[in-house]
């Protein structure tokens, strides 16, 4: 069945490539008689006059600018709609076997040697090879007005992928992966409410929101090349293109650096967080054991029950507090909600109590811990603007906030993130590696082509070749990527749900600031002329609409997944009315 499959494939292969190449026919005329009716170089009895040879005369219909060219001298051309529709397709499924590759080779990579430089640095940049292969071959070979010509599918590219990722597929994973919302937090695989328009969505952690922060900070260059367009004088535009080059690499410097980093500063702050739990748990605790008040009228802490409680935790009287005495008062704390044992716990509060480090704690530092500790809660319960609140009262609110905090930062299953140990890492490398240099070279094999391909099609349907890439392109460079997204969000968990719109928005700010910087140094370079403001504007719009909106919340009801559609066709509509109605390029 399968050579019968394979048949049929190369069949329908060969009959395209057939369609694809237009014959030329062979009229016979002499180059003196050429104007003559008869196509005739001699009928045997009149003498003319010229060499006695052939001349080959293509037909009217074929001009000089309906030829293409091959590229790298074998690859079939066209110049029929039908002929680059199908080339489109297949240098497409190549360009999305490429991503396909890249993006198996970078998880299997990830799996070996975890985050830091390799998933900090190496991956991201990979993830945007395709789009920066294409944008970098629209502009880089032939004449200045060649190159003037075919930068517009690398600028169409850039929009295109920037904005299919933060409107179709951001819309599609709110939908595939929307669970039941309750005090706007998302309920793992619970999803009762159907279609509800503001019940029923996702939710993510803070860290998503802190991606889509980095992603609005990266349309900085875009900005400014946008806002220094106005200059009059060409050396002036000259020199704005240049700065926001410099502006782009730096911020890609930073943003690989920040991703390097993150799982570092990701610790941190859960470590923190959790250490503020143990804190106000050990400070509710003790308010629930004292028989007098901890904080006074004036909201200072009262040191004389503090030496009073100092006293029930020092078992032995000896004047300080071991590690073991402390252990024993805190086995009565509930630390459940965050996951955190009372070894864990006694280790946090011993660093943050014990300041002359000697592994106990004395009534002194005992005191003045609990007090600055208390001064900060005392702080914040008057800045919620109830100073009258009861100490247990506004501990127990602090309690659920620090809850809060830590459920934001961190919303992982453990039992999710535990495996075994790889079998055969060094094959699963191996692997990992042939993968990403087989996704390398079909990337930079086919680039060239499909750009050839798509300004072809452009001059057969006199589509601008902008359009084209704003809509095709995009769907075989983030075809693997927007399908790994809806998988992940599928799963209804607010731990997938972040993952994908991590992914997504970290996607846009490697195309922002990768990507762009490779455009913008073709445009430098090769010193073309800056046409594109309204593609610039629509990125900027939606990146801000899309960024802003989700860098101050973290749940996104289901209504919200239209509003991110519409977003597409009004980026398309806007492009058209700016360029073509109101002339702006």
């Amino acid at each position: 069945m399968s050579k019968h499959l394979t048949l049929s494939f190369l069949l329908i292969l060969f009959f395209f490539l057939i369609l694809c190449d237009p014959s030329y026919g062979r009229f016979i005329t002499h180059r003196t008689y050429f104007s003559l009716s008869s196509d005739l170089v001699s009928d045997g009895v009149q003498q003319l006059r010229g060499p006695p040879c052939l001349a080959l005369n293509r037909s009217s219909s074929f001009s000089a600018e309906s030829t293409c060219d091959q590229t790298y001298g074998f690859l079939p051309c066209t110049t029929t709609v039908l002929g680059n529709i199908f080339l489109i397709v297949i240098y497409g499924y190549l360009m999305f076997l490429s991503a396909t590759y890249l993006s198996n080779g970078s998880e299997l990579l990830l799996e070996i040697l975890g985050p830091g430089i390799i998933g900090g640095l190496f991956l991201p940049i990979l993830g945007a090879l395709p789009d920066a292969m294409l944008i970098l071959v629209s502009g880089l070979s032939g004449s200045t007005e060649t190159a003037q010509s075919q930068v517009s599918v690398g600028m169409g590219l850039l929009a295109g992928s920037t904005i299919m990722l933060l409107t179709i597929i951001w819309g599609t994973c709110v939908i595939v992966g929307k669970c039941d919302l309750v005090d706007d937090v998302a309920q793992d695989a619970q999803d009762t409410k159907g279609f509800n328009l503001t019940e029923s969505g996702v939710s993510t952690d803070i860290w998503t929101s802190y991606a889509a922060r980095i992603m609005v900070i990266s349309v900085i260059p875009f900005l400014i090349v946008q806002i220094l367009q106005v200059l009059s004088s060409t050396s002036g535009r000259h020199l704005a293109v240049l700065i926001a080059l410099i502006v782009s690499l730096l911020l890609l410097i930073s943003y690989c650096l920040y991703q390097v980093l993150q799982p570092w500063i990701q610790g941190r702050k859960i470590s923190y967080v959790k250490h503020k739990h143990v804190i106000f748990g050990l400070l509710r605790h003790l308010k629930m054991q004292a028989v007098g008040r901890l904080v006074k009228d004036n909201g200072e802490p009262d040191e004389e029950s503090l030496k009073k409680l100092f006293s029930v935790v020092d078992i032995d009287d000896d004047g300080k507090i071991s590690h073991s005495e402390l252990r024993a008062f805190v086995v009565g704390i509930r630390f459940e909600e965050i996951e955190l044992n009372e070894d864990e716990a006694v280790d946090k509060l011993m660093r943050d109590f014990d300041t002359s480090n000697d592994s106990f704690i004395n009534e002194t530092e005992f005191v003045n811990g609990t007090s600055k500790w208390l001064k900060r809660a005392t702080r914040i319960r008057t800045a919620s603007g109830d100073p009258g609140a009861r100490t247990l009262t506004f501990l127990n609110g602090f309690l659920q906030v620090t809850n809060r905090e830590h459920d934001l930062l961190d919303v992982g299953d453990k039992s999710d993130e535990e495996s075994e140990d790889a079998v055969g890492s060094r094959w699963t490398c191996i692997k990992a590696v042939l993968l990403l240099l087989l996704g390398t070279l079909i990337a930079a094999a086919v680039a060239d082509p499909l750009v050839d391909v798509v300004d072809n099609f452009s001059d057969a349907t006199s589509i601008p070749a902008f359009f084209i890439s704003f809509i095709a392109l995009p769907i075989a460079t983030n075809s693997s990527e927007a399908v790994t997204a809806i998988i992940f969000a599928s799963r209804d968990k607010r731990k997938t749900a972040s993952l994908t719109f991590s992914e997504l928005y970290g996607a846009a700010t490697m195309n922002n600031v990768l990507c762009l910087s490779v455009f913008l140094a073709l445009v430098y370079v090769r010193g073309l002329t800056w046409e594109f403001s309204s593609e610039v504007l629509v990125i900027i719009i939606v990146c801000f609409v899309v960024g802003i909106f989700a860098s101050f919340r973290t749940h996104f009801p289901l209504w919200t997944a239209f509003v991110a559609f519409l977003l597409y066709p009004f980026s398309l509509a806007l492009i058209y009315v700016l360029d073509y109605v109101l002339g702006w390029s």
